[in-house]
C-alpha cells in the first residue's frame, strides 16, 4: 500500500527529484498536493503492518516483532508529523528509519536469515554511504532502498507463514 501511494504521490508532483528530495516533501501538507495519498499510504501502512505483527507474525519470530511493532508505529508518525512539523517530523523519521535497520538484525539473528543479514547490509550501509557523502542524490534515494530491503524479509516472511497455515489446514 505504502509503495503504491508513494508511486501516485510521485507522479502527481512533477517537482519531485530523487537528486534532490527526501520522501516525506512529497506529504508535506502545505508544499504539496499529493500529501493527503502519501501521508494516507504511510498511516496505512503502519497499520497493517501493525495488525500483521501483532497476529500473525508474533508466532514466527516472536523477538523480532517488538521492533517490527515499533517500526510499524514510527512508520505511522511519520506520516501524522508530516514535514510541518519540522524537527519533530526530522526525530520520528530517523526513528523509524533506525527501528528498521534494528528489525532487520534481530530478524536475521533470530531466524539465521540471509535475507534478512543482507537486509540489514544494505539498510545500514547505504545509510552510511549516504551520510558518508558517496550517494550524492536526494535523501529519497537512501529511504527508498533501506525501505524496499526491509520490505523484502517481511514479505517472505509473511508467504512463509501463508504456506505454513495453507499445509497446516490440508
Amino acid at each position: 500500500m505504502a509503495y503504491v501511494c508513494i508511486g501516485i504521490s510521485i507522479s502527481l508532483s512533477p517537482w519531485f527529484s530523487w537528486y534532490s528530495n527526501a520522501l516525506s516533501d512529497l506529504g508535506h501538507a502545505v508544499h504539496s498536493s499529493a500529501a493527503p495519498i502519501f501521508n494516507f499510504g504511510l498511516l496505512l501502512a503502519g497499520f497493517l503492518i501493525a495488525v500483521f505483527t501483532a497476529t500473525s507474525f508474533w508466532k514466527h519470530a516472536k523477538y523480532t516483532s517488538p521492533f517490527l511493532l515499533l517500526t510499524a508505529f514510527a512508520l505511522q508518525l511519520v506520516a501524522v508529523f508530516d514535514e510541518i512539523y519540522g524537527h519533530l517530523h526530522g526525530t520520528v523519521s530517523v526513528d523509524f528509519f533506525v527501528l528498521l535497520v534494528l528489525s532487520c538484525l534481530v530478524y536475521a539473528a533470530e531466524k539465521r536469515s540471509i535475507l534478512g543479514a543482507a537486509s540489514f547490509v544494505i539498510g545500514l550501509g547505504v545509510w552510511i554511504l549516504y551520510g558518508a557523502g558517496f550517494i550524492q542524490t536526494g535523501i529519497a534515494v537512501p529511504e527508498i532502498i533501506s525501505v524496499a530491503a526491509a520490505t523484502s524479509w517481511v514479505i517472505f516472511s509473511s508467504l512463509k507463514i501463508y504456506y505454513k497455515l495453507n499445509l497446516a489446514t490440508k
